[in-house]
């Protein structure tokens, strides 16, 4: 793939600058109130974990770019050393060192949340930390910063077609009714720094909440053109901002989610024509993707970003997270 090869030097320099985000995990934080996430209980766990010899278990995500891209956020959270000739999708395989002690575990990517418990800590994707409650300025302890000026950074989620149909009319229609500073403003209002709209239309700056609107609208689908879009997770009311772009424009296109309940399954379906579209992935997946299954299928717009992070319920900050693992020794 042409594609996937380019994404590499942006994608190193879009995880590398990872930072720490100052306040993250503060006392009052749905996620670690809930879990009691008092220096107590870390002290208490650290304890046990001394007693049996364990390594803080740190969960990411199974597939190769997201799971890469979380042992990349663990380096410059400076838990691990990684093998910088493993580019920016290293696997477990490709941890030189690690500074604490702790165990890199791969899950799927939509259980980590749920089991968010079973962990010292998480990298969870904004499409599955969202429906949890998990809100990345106060409940993370590290935020994946990405460049939002780079037309080739790798992590920007994209709407994807068949091949065959990437000239489409109605689907150009639909990119561009996503593409408006009305669906952005919607992306800014209801997501907050969990997702960050990614196309140049866009003008912060001019953001309006338009949100009460958008939740209540309604479209009807009669006489219009039905077109489904595969999508994962809860986190896509945005798509009835689109609706009602499209609506307004009196484009006569429908749009008809289709949720599948794992990264794996959308662009299965796309590839075999169940669904029309897809929107859950980002450039570097898809590239990975098309690569390794032979997909006919590719990226017709972009769309969002959705910055990984690091959530526990037993720490309250990084400092806390390497306090209760431990140096290696």
């Amino acid at each position: 793939m042409r594609n996937f090869s380019r994404f590499a030097a942006a994608a190193a320099a879009a995880v590398l600058s990872a930072g720490v985000l100052a306040g993250c995990g503060s006392t009052g934080s749905t996620a670690n109130t809930a879990a009691g996430g008092s220096a107590s209980a870390a002290a208490t766990t650290k304890a046990a974990a001394k007693a049996s010899g364990a390594a803080v278990k740190i969960g990411i995500p199974d597939d190769a770019t997201n799971g890469g891209r979380a042992i990349k956020l663990l380096e410059a959270a400076g838990l691990i050393e990684v093998d910088p000739a493993a580019g920016y999708t290293p696997e477990t395989k490709d941890i030189t060192k690690y500074l604490y002690n702790i165990e890199v575990v791969p899950a799927q990517a939509n259980t980590l949340p749920s089991t968010l418990d079973d962990y010292g800590a998480c990298v969870i994707n904004g499409t599955y930390a969202i429906p949890q409650g998990l809100v990345p300025s106060k409940d993370a302890l590290i935020v994946e910063k990405q460049d939002t000026g780079s037309a080739e950074n790798p992590y920007v989620n994209v709407i994807v077609a068949r091949s065959a149909d990437k000239d489409n009319e109605t689907y150009k229609k639909v990119i561009d009714a996503f593409q408006t500073q009305y669906v952005g403003d919607y992306i800014v209002a209801k997501y907050s720094e969990a997702f960050i709209p990614s196309f140049s239309a866009y003008d912060a700056s001019k953001q309006e909440d338009n949100t009460a609107e958008v939740d209540a609208y309604q479209s009807d689908k009669s006489g219009k053109t039905v077109v489904k879009v595969g999508v994962c997770g809860s986190s896509n009311d945005h798509w009835k901002a689109v609706q009602k772009v499209l609506d307004d424009e009196n484009a006569n296109i429908y749009i008809e989610l289709v949720e599948f309940d794992a990264y794996n399954l959308p662009n299965e379906a796309l590839n075999s024509g169940e669904i029309d579209l897809n929107s859950f992935q980002h450039k570097a997946y898809l590239a990975n993707e098309v690569s390794t299954q032979g997909y006919a299928i590719e990226s017709i717009g972009d769309t969002l970003m959705a910055p990984l992070s690091l959530y526990s319920h037993k720490a309250t900050s990084l400092d806390e997270l390497k306090t209760l693992a431990g140096k290696k020794e």
